[in-house]
């Protein structure tokens, strides 16, 4: 049985969801963390046209940057929909806050938020994960797995660190810290 072979298998047919170290290490009933250093080695090597990466502690086969303009001959340049500056200042402040709940989300914002988070809920980028202790019982925000994969982030400890001079209202950078 060729182990490496088959996590490499495991891994194309995961597609973009990727596969965690214990799914793996369930499927070929032993760890997989030394088969997926030596993946994520060999798919270093400049001759290869993807390479094996981790984000949000999942595992995945990504195209290398150097094939996506011959890429472009072939398929369709379809524009990704981006977030508006109100989708990223609302995705921001539940990702430095969270959990948070949409009325916390709305005193720091200062505008109703409710169809904004909608939104986000659409596209995977947050969750309604719990409610908070209190009357009525309000849902709490927080990122998601997709969300660290949109921003290429291991986890929320490399979000950058807020600094007043970003912020042109002092209050909304006092409200986010």
């Amino acid at each position: 049985m060729n182990t490496k072979a088959i996590i490499e298998g495991l891994l194309f047919l995961s597609g973009e969801e990727g596969l965690s170290i214990e799914q793996l290490s369930d499927a070929i009933q032993m760890d997989a963390g030394s088969f997926i250093e030596t993946l994520k080695e060999e798919y270093r090597n400049p001759d290869k046209g993807f390479e094996l990466v981790e984000f949000a502690n999942r595992y995945k086969f990504i195209t290398k940057e150097f094939v996506y303009p011959y890429a472009k001959n072939i398929f369709e340049e379809v524009k990704a929909p981006s977030l508006s500056p109100a989708a990223l200042e609302t995705l921001a402040i539940i990702a430095y806050k969270q959990p948070i709940t949409r009325v916390e989300i709305e005193e720091i914002r200062g505008v109703n938020c409710e169809m904004m988070l909608k939104k986000l809920q659409l596209r995977n980028l947050i969750e309604a994960k719990d409610r908070k202790d209190v009357i009525g019982k309000p849902l709490l925000y927080t990122v998601t797995d997709e969300f660290l994969d949109t921003f290429q982030l291991e986890s929320l400890k490399e979000l950058p660190e807020l600094k007043q001079k970003d912020f042109e209202d002092s209050e909304l950078f006092e409200e986010i810290q």
